[in-house]
């Protein structure tokens, strides 16, 4: 069969059943990209003769005859197609594994189109950006410019990739160029047979039948376990996790965990290798809710295992993490309290939905060296967990990073590195083994679903006199994250608040339920949840404004920041720098002003006076009578790095022609951080940043890096490069200081300070350019820095909604988002207002669509995108992002971290806001339709009553 792909006539053979998207793939067109496999994304869209559909679900034998144009052929880094050209200056993406879609079908949207661009958008998602960067790309508005030498710190520069990016040349994980022993007619494949049941032991297990079936090359199971327990969540301490996973284990503890794993020559004989695979289970009791995983009797999913060896808090209780603990006698505090307020939150799984799945591909390069190309956000903690569990040399073990797509916690994980790794050792090939999006659903771990009781008072002046969390949170069938996640979720949620009167009850329970994990905010989403609505609540009860109860309770300089201890030490300085007030101040007066343009989405028609456009003078809102309308705020504050230490050591040197090579180990998945580093050294050395090249995510790039989580990218190993630049940049003038004495003593000798500076064809000494040859003729200039992660700032953030509610239907309409974060000096304005926009948006998602369901036995119900809602660009309202005017002293010229907190206050503040138009208080995330009118429902029948 022949076709043209991107101007090339291509001759293939389509296997039966086969789609175009793999088609693509497997001839070398990595611009088409897969999310779905289901028509529900849209990263795989390419035109079939200028229409644009969706390659995942169009079978391939269609394709004789016809031209297939994809994102690479629309244009090139070089020369792109204008609708290229718009996305890079925009800039319409983050992490941008969504982009050659969106580019795709954008290119064919004519200007009547535009206007209906919500509905001929639908088919795409993206999960980073929050759509209004998309947006301005469809409108032709650039957001990004150039920067003068030294001066790109606090202007909106472009990513360093965005030309590969929007054009689809940007490499991703599998992307992998066809050379050498990666080419892809030598990759084999890998398939998981996964448990039926949520809790059992393999108690006889045959694999002649698999074994035998033609292009299988190994079978693995139990009996092939290198017999080390560890934990797939990576922190800089692997202490910080319970020992309590092996990467095949005989006793399944929850449904879809590994059985057996086949290695052939394709996918398709991989599955239907696994399908012949013989077991014989007994199955053992399953226990779901984590209450009642702790009562006694319940069945144990770690009793063989031990506090001591495996750090796991209570296994006899299927406890792994606990804090009990306070400061005062709470129960006498509340009795005395003028008013009270006493509720129970809680909140769902939810699913990181990044558009890369889960993803390794590994091999045996010419040096003896296991390589592991792996979607991660930790290449060197994936390298020394897998050096451990098989024995290895951490020196033998090279794990890289290409760009990853997406992350927001989900890849802090070891998920597939393990299964490959064992499988190459075993084959001697290269081996790939990629998630599809149902194993995303239900394999890999999802935001901890929490259940957060919260009991607050206060004085008649609206002081607060008592404040106590009670949290349970469900970590699933392993305890990976969750003894951070439940130290975490207590932590500055608590502390953000002064109260004379604290007490944290708080376990992470095992059940045998799919794993929880990281997750953007990492635990304080679900908690800031609770508190902050009750915090709302017990305004009401007072009589008070809600921010002014806020203003009179927050921390500010000088106060301790206690949770249970006001005496326990803490490496957190954070009065340098606090810029909570200002937040609370512009969303106070943002909310006060007129309604931006109210977005036009599906569902009942929302008009009337004020809400068809701009206009609607003050917060007070008026509209058809079926719908009711609100206002909420609600804040958050969050440490600006992790505790405990989080290392990076990075380089920068010097190259020919005046270009710099920087060495850092931190991964870019849309965080930005890439961008920031190329700023932060071209600011160093009086050059631009597109004289930086970058080497990173690559444990050959530098000695160490704990990894791109807890936002530490820009303040950690920022600070890191910032520090080598600067370093370099003192080498650089002390050389050319040198080169010039030695040619001219006297007019060298009377060259000082100001009269020394470095540019970007060399350095200046005087009236004389010493060039970069001359400078690397003496030898290679190179420098190195590093930073531990201490001492650490807080940062804080205030979000407010104002909503419409339909009371026939129980829909929540967004009106109006702000967002005013303290994110210190403001280092790319554009890329930091995407990630506020992006925070928002993933937590838009979670507060009113998103929901992990699993039926009673542990069966996740919503496996699909169909199923699992992640907002479309018709779901998703502006977010109008402010800046508080900070600088703190610990981060890379005054910044502060900026990529996990924005997701944090916005959940309570629409809740707030819902409770505000209904007069019914929301307890339950996400707030979908039909418990928006279940709770309006039960209110009317209760006032029938």
């Amino acid at each position: 069969m022949r076709l043209e792909v991107d101007g090339t006539p291509l001759e293939v053979s389509p296997q039966p059943g086969q789609v175009l998207r793999t088609l693509l793939r497997e001839h070398g067109v990595t611009s088409v990209k897969k999310g779905c496999d289901a028509g529900d994304c849209g990263a795989c869209t390419v035109l079939v003769d200028q229409v644009p559909v969706h390659s995942c679900i169009t079978p391939a034998h269609r394709l004789e005859g016809r031209t297939v144009t994809t994102a690479a052929g629309l244009g090139t880094p070089e020369d792109p197609h204008p609708v290229q050209r718009a996305f890079a200056e925009a800039p319409g993406f983050q992490c941008g594994f969504c982009t050659a879609g969106f580019v795709v079908t954008a290119s064919t949207l004519t200007e009547d189109d535009l206007a209906d661009r919500h509905r001929k958008l639908k088919g795409n998602l993206c999960r980073c950006t929050g759509y209004r960067a998309i947006e301005d790309a469809l409108d032709g508005v650039a957001n990004t410019t150039c920067a003068a030498p030294g001066a790109a710190i606090g202007t909106s520069v472009a990513a360093p990739a965005a030309r590969r990016i929007v054009t689809g040349r940007e490499e991703y994980t599998l992307d992998v160029p066809s050379d050498g022993l990666r080419r892809t007619e030598a990759l084999l494949h890998l398939a998981v047979l996964g448990s039926p049941h949520p809790h059992a032991r393999i108690t006889a297990i045959d694999t002649t039948e698999a074994s035998a079936l033609p292009g299988v090359h190994a079978v693995l199971t139990h009996h092939d376990d290198p017999g080390v327990l560890f934990s797939t969540g990576r922190h800089e301490s692997r202490l910080d996790d319970p020992d309590d996973t092996r990467v095949l284990d005989p006793v399944l503890r929850f449904r879809g965990q590994r059985v057996a794993a086949v290695v052939a020559d394709s996918v398709r004989i991989a599955e239907q290798a696994c399908a012949l695979v013989r077991v014989e289970y007994e199955v053992l009791d399953s226990v779901h809710d984590p209450d009642a995983a702790r009562r006694p009797g319940a069945p144990l999913l770690h009793g063989d295992k031990t506090t001591a060896e495996h750090r796991i808090a209570e296994p006899a209780r299927n406890v792994v993490a606990s804090l009990h603990g306070g400061t005062g006698d709470v129960e006498a505090a509340l009795s005395a309290s003028a008013a009270t307020v006493d509720g129970v939150w809680t909140t769902g799984r939810v699913s990181h939905a990044a558009l890369e799945t889960h993803a390794t591909r590994g091999w045996v390069d010419p040096d003896g060296r296991l390589v592991l190309r792996t979607a991660t956000q930790v290449p060197f903690l994936v390298r020394d967990e897998i050096a451990r569990v098989f024995s290895l040399d951490p020196a033998r073990v090279r794990v890289v990073a290409k760009r990853v797509g997406g992350g927001f916690g989900g890849k802090q994980e070891l998920l597939t590195e393990d299964l490959v790794t064992l499988a190459v050792l075993r084959t001697g090939r290269t081996v790939q083994f990629e998630f599809s999006r149902r194993d995303e659903f239900t394999v890999a771990p999802t935001r901890h679903p929490m259940r957060v009781r919260v009991r607050l008072g206060a004085d008649a002046d609206g002081t607060l006199t008592a404040l106590h969390v009670d949290q349970t949170m469900d970590t699933g069938a392993y305890g990976n994250h969750g003894i951070g996640v439940m130290f975490h979720s207590v932590s500055e949620s608590v502390a953000v608040y002064r109260c004379p009167v604290k007490r944290v009850d708080a376990e992470s329970v095992y059940t045998n339920n799919l794993p929880s994990g990281a997750f953007r905010g990492y635990g304080l989403g679900q908690v800031v949840f609770a508190i902050e609505s009750a915090m709302d609540e017990l305004a009401r009860e007072l009589g008070l404004d809600p921010v002014e109860f806020r203003r009179r309770n927050v921390v500010v300089p000088g106060d301790p920041l206690v949770v249970t201890d006001p005496h326990e030490q803490s490496d957190l300085q954070w009065e340098g720098s606090y810029g909570l007030d200002q937040c609370l101040d512009l969303v106070e007066d943002a909310l006060a002003g007129p309604l931006p343009e109210v977005p036009r989405m599906d569902g009942p028609v929302l008009d009337g006076p004020g809400l068809d456009g701009p206009g609607l003078d003050g917060p007070g809102l008026d509209g058809p009578a079926d719908w009711a309308f609100g206002t909420g705020v609600a804040l958050a504050a969050i440490a600006t790095m992790p505790p405990r230490g989080h290392h990076a050591h990075t380089s920068v040197e010097l190259l020919p022609r005046g270009r710099y090579r920087i060495g850092v180990g931190t991964a870019e998945f849309g965080n930005g951080t890439t961008t920031v580093h190329t700023q932060l050294v071209a600011t160093a050395l009086g050059t631009t940043p597109d004289r930086v090249d970058v080497h990173q995510s690559d444990t050959d790039a530098a000695r160490h890096d704990t990894g791109a989580f807890g936002s530490a990218g820009v303040v950690v190993a920022g600070r890191a490069l910032y520090a080598a630049a600067q370093a370099l940049r003192k080498d650089l003038t002390d050389r050319a200081l040198a080169l010039v004495a030695a040619r001219t003593p006297r007019t060298a000798s009377g060259v000082l300070g100001p009269a020394v500076s470095v540019e970007p064809e060399g350095v200046r000494v005087g009236d004389e350019l010493v060039g970069h040859a001359e400078l690397l003729a003496e030898g290679p200039l190179v420098a190195h820095a590093s930073h531990d992660g201490t001492p650490r700032s807080l940062a804080f953030t205030v979000h407010g909604a104002r909503v419409a509610v339909h009371r026939p239907t129980g829909e929540v309409r967004i009106l109006q988002s702000v967002q005013a974060v303290d994110a210190g000096t403001v280092l790319n304005p554009e890329q930091l207002r995407g990630q506020v926009e992006g925070g928002a948006a993933q937590a838009i998602g979670s507060t009113l669509y998103e929901e992990v369901v699993l039926d009673a036995t542990g069966r996740v119900t919503t496996d699909a995108f169909r199923s699992y809602r992640v907002p479309k660009i018709s779901d998703v309202p502006r977010t109008q992002v402010l800046f508080a005017e900070t600088s703190d002293p610990l981060g890379p010229l005054g910044a502060k971290s900026m990529s996990e907190a924005p997701y944090n206050p916005v959940a309570p503040a629409v809740a707030n806001a819902v409770r505000d138009a209904i007069g019914i208080r929301p307890y339950r995330l996400p707030m979908t339709r039909d418990r928006v009118w279940a709770l309006l429902a039960d209110a009317t029948d209760a006032g029938g009553a």
